[in-house]
């Protein structure tokens, strides 16, 4: 009898997925962050570029957030 009674329990907590969501969320999030600092220079070169086109100026030359980080 307390053999099923595990079992039915283990049945019971593999069935919940409150928390599942969560979990979901912030996997995609860690994956998103990894994929953004993997690619962050060519992710700045091509916000630079867009905004050149739209602004039609030189953002190039003006505050670049990697060379400030050096000075």
């Amino acid at each position: 009898m307390e053999v099923k009674n595990v079992f039915s329990l283990l049945k019971s907590f593999l069935k919940e997925e409150d928390g599942l969501g969560t979990v979901e969320i912030v996997i995609i999030v860690a994956i998103l962050v990894g994929i953004a600092l993997i690619f962050r220079t060519a992710i700045i070169d091509f916000v630079k570029g867009i905004m050149g086109q739209v602004f039609n100026s030189d953002i190039e030359k003006e505050a670049d957030p990697l060379k400030m980080k050096g000075t």
